[in-house]
């Protein structure tokens, strides 16, 4: 019942953790400019969930629970947890991203159209409907 606890737990680490690393994976490719995904950012966020992960398992089984921890075997099982959730996170941070991107860029790096869903999310403030109204009619 306890092992049970210490999976849940560090299963809302993971799905927390996996979250996290991507929208910061998400800004590094925005500052460095990149197009496309790049591999390294991946591998570098599966090896931090990895070491956040085991770190809070072992925690809760070693100090909480009292349990010795086969390290080898917590690595493999939460290695096996991660990378499913890994991925279908990075496909809905994807969807997400792509959805709601509010403009494309050119080659040079200027605006060449504006997303129409993202302006359609973006609603104008209800006071700012009649701001202008007084300078429309002189």
């Amino acid at each position: 019942m306890y092992t049970f606890f210490a999976y849940l737990f560090s299963l809302f680490v993971i799905v927390l953790s996996v979250f996290i690393t991507l929208f910061i994976k998400l800004e590094l490719e925005r500052m460095f400019q990149e197009k496309k995904d790049v591999l390294p950012f991946h591998i570098c966020n599966v090896v931090i969930i990895l070491m956040v992960a085991f770190v809070t398992h072992v925690v809760m089984t070693t100090y909480v629970i009292g349990n010795q921890v086969n390290y080898i075997l917590q690595i493999i099982i939460l290695l096996f947890i991660i990378l499913p959730i890994y991925i279908l996170g990075h496909f809905a941070f994807e969807k997400y991203k792509s959805v709601y991107r509010k403009y494309t860029p050119g080659d040079n790096m200027k605006v060449i159209i504006l997303n129409e869903k993202y302006l359609k999310k973006k609603k104008p403030f209800s006071k700012l409907k009649n701001y202008n109204a007084v300078s429309k009619d002189k």
